[in-house]
């Protein structure tokens, strides 16, 4: 029996995905690939003919790796042996050469599904930073979809359109980049409420987006989702009270992720020392219909959420026993305490003080008198 030969390569099927052919197959000159020794210490290279890898440990070419299976294994010129994989896309945005912060993996998820970001979709993406959450986007909407980046600075832009270039073999057929400011680049993308070319979604991840939701606004097709990525709670505020204030978007939902590994060996199971804490601040909201009014929010705010409830004209206690100056401590979170808890705690604190006093006078006062106790003396009997 004659064993058939192993191809070196695997073919493209017709009308796959952009992509889709560097995730699969035999490994490939030009690609990135994740080299992790014993130790879990992870190493990306690119695979180029003639060239070598080595640390202090060892060497070998790339020329080894290049023609064979992706979760490979390759022993170098010490004996080291290290695990070779394509690297996944959270691997790859964090490994990748960059400019600006990325956009970590957790958030990146959390905006493609938060946002319902659907193949074909029609996507305005300002900010692109280094290009982490762009791919993902990409991903998301696939070949028949749009993804509309717009970058102010030039030089963050190379780098981005390097970095999915790199991921996706070549250009994305779905990507239009441009540089330039969001406000003043929009109305010539030809992405129109008006003219009934609106995009689906739009995602800002910007210093101020409060300034540019009108903007979008025009952009975006009524019931169309705003996905706003932010650092700090200063600028979460801004955004949702720009969002309510412009009287074209729905009531703004904000939240945050954090993830945590856990060490696995034997028996012992437990959280990691290290976590990926706080990166950034989602806030949604949706596109309301041209002439429609948002419903009026039936939730009471927090006194002194806003600084018109501290004016002159603020109003007086409603008998809730919420104060208007937000001075009973809930504009912080604290839960308003009712008179008859108050009182009753007077009264505990009153006996308490009692108690305390009587058991003072016992110990240091002859027949429990405090006259005797001269005035002037500083504590425990000493002269002041």
């Amino acid at each position: 029996m004659n064993d058939a030969p192993t191809p070196t390569t695997t073919p493209t099927p017709i009308g796959a995905p952009t992509g889709a052919a560097t995730r699969r197959g035999p490994l490939r000159e030009g690609e990135r690939v994740q080299l992790t020794d014993p130790r879990g210490r992870m190493h990306t290279i690119t695979l180029t003919a003639g060239k070598e890898f080595h640390t202090h440990r060892g060497r070998f070419a790339h020329e080894d790796l290049i023609g064979r299976p992706d979760a490979t294994t390759i022993t170098n010129s010490a004996g080291v042996e290290y695990l070779v994989l394509r690297p996944l896309l959270p691997d790859f945005v964090l490994s990748m050469p960059r400019g600006a912060a990325v956009v970590y993996p957790k958030d990146a998820g959390q905006v493609v599904q938060m946002a319902d970001v659907f193949p074909g979709a029609v996507v305005i993406e300002a900010g692109v930073g280094s290009g982490a959450l762009t791919m993902s986007l990409l991903r998301a909407v696939g070949d028949g979809g749009r993804v509309h980046s717009f970058e102010r600075r030039a030089d963050f832009a190379d780098i981005a359109r390097g970095n999915v270039e790199t991921f996706f073999g070549g250009e994305h057929p779905a990507w239009r980049l441009t540089v330039g400011d969001l406000v003043e680049s929009l109305p010539a993308s030809g992405l129109s409420a008006a003219a009934g070319t609106g995009a689906d979604r739009a995602v800002l991840d910007m210093l101020a987006p409060w300034e540019c939701l009108d903007a979008v606004a025009d952009a975006v097709a009524p019931g169309g989702v705003l996905i706003c990525y932010v650092a700090t709670a200063t600028q979460l505020s801004r955004v949702a009270e720009a969002a309510r204030t412009s009287g074209r978007w729905t009531e703004p939902e904000a939240w945050e992720s954090m993830v945590r590994g856990w060490h696995l060996e034997g028996l012992a199971v437990r959280p990691q020392h290290r976590m990926v804490g706080h990166t950034g601040f989602l806030v949604t909201t949706r596109r309301l219909a041209d002439g429609v009014t948002p419903p009026l929010r039936k939730r009471r705010p927090a006194p002194g959420a806003h600084s018109e409830d501290t004016g002159p004209h603020a109003p007086e206690g409603d008998g809730t026993g919420l104060e208007a100056d937000g001075s009973d401590g809930t504009e912080y979170g604290d839960r308003p305490v009712s008179d008859r808890k108050a009182r009753k705690a007077a009264r505990e604190a009153a006996a308490g003080a009692a108690a305390s006093h009587s058991a003072t006078r016992a110990g240091t006062t002859p027949a429990g008198d405090l006259s005797a106790v001269d005035p002037s003396a500083g504590p425990a009997g000493h002269e002041g």
